[in-house]
């Protein structure tokens, strides 16, 4: 079995990010901590964001476990039970079942594939969202699974939007150290004063160095209402990250530029030979090469095993990817014939994913007669 379905990487991590680990555990320095010049991971991710051309405002930044817990305090302090939550779909799954979990309504707003790729256009947005009551919209930029990277027009429609009917925008931009040339990441709260006022950027380091399991994330938080929320709460209600996964975030933001353009250069690489696959492949497959991330989103809908190709693919040809269905869970989007892939491997383990796809295409006919 080749695993290539969960979002985290076959490379290892950077050199510094293990030197600064192994220099916390000789120094054994797993006291309280103490900062009097304030959090360096909140020093690390405003330098961080400056790099993307918006300097977040001074003292609304709070550190998290990861994103997943950042999404369901924000959408309990922020929103009712009952309220619309609208998001881009297909959506990453955690996130779909946390707005359903929460009470909370999810409002779709459905991607389509414009023949140059992957869009979520849609006639009158403000009215549809208007009618269906929404308070909050999720903004996940880069996009997760599609890989689109939104354009300032673009932001600044929904920007609009937000503005016309008084939205919390929750601007998940995890995937913004992992854009391909020419496509250049726009943090949501830089496009304007009432866009900042209003928008709860959540980001980490942990996708782009491959840190998942350290676990922490940041949450800067624009909205006055959500901020007075939050500063209500119990001291640690929220519980804190460990010392090692701060360590880990400062080495990875301020120390690890090196370790992420070779990165770079290797999902540049993958990305082109899945391109290459999909255009040379007898097989009907749907591809749009993603404009970040590193994952696939492969459309199965004109080849026989369409009604459930992730399965099939597991079953038969012995690659895990992730199910297409479960990112439209909930709401009324067709997704099933839709499987993700994560190329963040060798290409030597990338031909071979793809391969087995092939081979599952070939026997799929024969397959599916049993």
């Amino acid at each position: 079995m080749i695993p290539a379905w969960v979002a985290d990487m076959d490379f290892g991590v950077p050199e510094q990010v293990v030197d600064a680990l192994s220099r916390t555990v000789a120094s054994e320095d797993f006291g309280y901590p103490f900062w009097p010049d304030g959090d360096p991971v909140v020093r690390a991710f405003e330098n961080r964001m400056r790099r993307h051309g918006w300097t977040p405002r001074p003292e609304r930044t709070r550190i998290y476990t990861d994103l997943i817990q950042v999404l369901q305090v924000m959408i309990e302090h922020s929103t009712e039970p009952g309220d619309g939550i609208a998001v881009q779909v297909p959506a990453y799954p955690p996130f779909l079942a946390t707005i359903e979990r929460s009470g909370r309504r999810i409002v779709p707003i459905p991607a389509h594939d414009d023949g140059t790729g992957w869009s979520f256009e849609m006639p009158d947005l403000a009215g549809h969202l208007a009618s269906l009551r929404c308070t909050m919209l999720l903004l996940v930029n880069p996009h997760n699974p599609t890989g689109r990277v939104f354009t300032e027009p673009e932001l600044l429609q929904i920007a609009t939007v937000a503005e016309q009917l008084d939205l919390v925008v929750l601007s998940d931009e995890i995937h913004a150290e992992l854009v391909y040339a020419p496509h250049r990441h726009i943090p949501f709260a830089s496009l304007s004063a009432d866009a900042a006022a209003r928008t709860i950027t959540a980001t980490s380091a942990t996708k782009a160095f491959n840190i998942a399991g350290l676990r922490c994330a940041v949450a800067h938080v624009g909205s006055d209402n959500v901020w007075d929320a939050l500063e209500a709460e119990p001291l640690d209600y929220f519980g804190q990250p460990s010392i090692l996964s701060r360590v880990a975030t400062v080495a990875a933001w301020d120390n690890s530029d090196g370790w992420l353009a070779g990165l770079h250069a290797r999902l540049t690489g993958n990305r082109a030979l899945i391109s290459d696959w999909a255009a040379t492949s007898s097989h009907a497959i749907r591809y749009s090469p993603p404009e970040a991330t590193y994952l696939a989103w492969l459309d199965f809908g004109a080849v026989p095993i369409r009604e459930n190709p992730a399965e099939l693919l597991h079953r038969v040809g012995r690659i895990y990817l992730s199910d297409g269905a479960e990112f439209s869970q909930h709401t009324n989007i067709e997704t099933a014939s839709f499987a993700r892939l994560n190329f963040a491997t060798s290409q030597s383990v990338l031909h071979q994913v793809l391969d087995r796809i092939d081979l599952t295409l070939m026997r799929s006919a024969e397959v599916l007669r049993q």
